[in-house]
């Protein structure tokens, strides 16, 4: 009899175990898709703040901006996967002059992953399917960083990572509740500080997601640092981005 009140007792145990762990885990096993909904006429709206390098290239220059991105109709890629066009479009901070056309990208969300190819057509893997914390893979394995006549060597080998689990983030469009970050790359090569008497390279990029809303935060920046041949400067492609989200049309 004391057996059985013992096993008793010890399943009434790991059940609680087992719903508890369920419970605490349930927004931890999500569809990469539930972080980047591709609704019609949703619209986000950013400010962006855009480094880049002026003429002769020996400083780094950052001007701001406000931009919108625009879902429009949906499409088949080439291997048949539906996708989403998305329209950039740019104005100044105040929003005073008329929007102009940027930029135009597509999404596709999928099973197991959502992809995004930008308008250099460059295919990014930016969230995978199932969201976890720690998970990592490769979000620029379909472009090509090691041919020799690959512009993006600077891409390879990123290995991107799931962190901070929807957890609050702050925007200029104010607290977001559920947010995931992806962090992508923190690097410097050859480490230590800048100095300009030698060459260096800079690669970090970051992106924070929130849930049924999408993309919320981006920074990245790229930037190679070459002293020889005299004059040192910036070499050209140098560049970087930072949005924050200001608000969102759904």
């Amino acid at each position: 009899m004391r057996l059985r009140i013992l096993q008793v007792i010890g399943a009434a145990v790991l059940m609680q175990v087992f719903f508890s762990c369920k419970k605490n885990d349930t927004t931890t096993f999500l569809n990469a898709s539930s972080y980047y909904p591709l609704n019609p006429e949703t619209v986000w709206f950013y400010r962006l703040d855009s480094t880049t390098t002026p003429p002769f290239g020996a400083s780094l220059v950052t001007r701001s901006y406000h931009i919108k991105d625009s879902i429009g109709s949906s499409f088949n890629d080439n291997t048949g996967r539906e996708s989403w066009l998305v329209y950039r479009f740019i104005t100044d901070t105040l929003e005073e002059t008329p929007w102009q056309s940027l930029s135009t990208y597509y999404i596709t969300p999928t099973a197991n992953d959502v992809e995004v190819v930008d308008d250099n057509n460059l295919r990014f893997i930016k969230l995978i399917s199932p969201v976890s914390e720690g998970r990592t893979w490769n979000g620029n394995s379909y472009i090509d960083t090691r041919s020799l006549s690959s512009l993006y060597p600077y891409l390879d080998g990123w290995e991107y990572e799931y962190d901070s689990i929807n957890l609050p983030f702050e925007t200029l469009a104010g607290t977001i509740d559920s947010s995931i970050t992806v962090k992508q790359r923190d690097e410097t090569s050859p480490e230590g500080p800048f100095d300009p008497q030698y060459y260096q390279q800079r690669n970090y990029s970051v992106e924070v997601y929130a849930y049924n809303k999408g993309l919320i935060y981006k920074s990245f920046l790229h930037w190679t640092w070459q002293p020889t041949p005299e004059p040192a400067r910036y070499e050209d492609g140098s560049y970087g981005i930072v949005l924050n989200l200001l608000r969102i049309k759904q």
